[in-house]
């Protein structure tokens, strides 16, 4: 991947200038391969740029002014965006390039990973602890069902030993049993009428 750095190097502005001098300094000094590409005397650079750049990073008149930076194709920003990059030590990222060991932004890099990965385990020992909770609870459930059970058996144990409902006294009633009495008694007197009859009668037939 080559940085492509679109400047124009006959500008008569002095801001623009330094601007690009800037850039241009930065890349050199932390070795960045880039290639300058002027617009003020390649007029297919400068139709390059222009169609190249996003809407949203033109100026109102619809030209961008350099210096506009590219990795290959794709755009990286402009001298305003370059600068901030530099500012929070992010020029690799915002060049699209792998930062090289050693520097802040590597550093920077490393220690957002470990905050990432800290994170991950934090997640995983969230998830643990939430599964421990419900094998906890499961465990709890099954326990109030052995409890149930346990309790639904004592239940059916205490309905077998309970004694049986005391049958129904099969003594009649005392009016009734008074009742048969006297008919017995009254048995007994009609028979000893009879056999005194019977006694009369065999004397008078003795007589005659």
């Amino acid at each position: 991947m080559v940085i492509k750095v679109f400047v124009a190097t006959s500008s008569g502005s002095t801001a623009i200038k330094k601007k690009q001098q800037e850039v241009v300094g930065f890349l050199e000094a932390n070795k960045i391969d880039f290639q300058q590409m002027d617009i003020a005397g390649d007029e297919d650079n400068r139709k390059w740029m222009r169609e190249n750049v996003p809407g949203e990073k033109k100026p109102q008149n619809g030209i961008p002014l350099p210096p506009q930076i590219f990795n290959e194709e794709r755009y990286c920003g402009d001298f305003e965006s370059f600068f901030s990059a530099k500012e929070e030590n992010i020029i690799y990222s915002f060049l699209g390039l792998a930062p090289p060991p050693g520097t802040k932004e590597t550093e920077k890099s490393d220690a957002t990973e470990e905050k990432s990965e800290a994170t991950e385990e934090k997640s995983d020992a969230t998830e643990e602890k939430s599964e421990a909770t419900e094998d906890k609870s499961d465990s709890k459930d099954e326990h109030s069902d052995a409890t149930n059970e346990t309790e639904a058996h004592t239940e059916d144990k205490a309905d077998e030993g309970a004694p049986e409902e005391a049958q129904p006294d099969q003594t009649p009633p005392e009016g009734q049993q008074e009742g048969e009495e006297e008919h017995a008694a009254t048995g007994e007197e009609e028979e000893k009428q009879g056999e005194g009859e019977e006694k009369e009668e065999v004397e008078e037939q003795e007589e005659s």
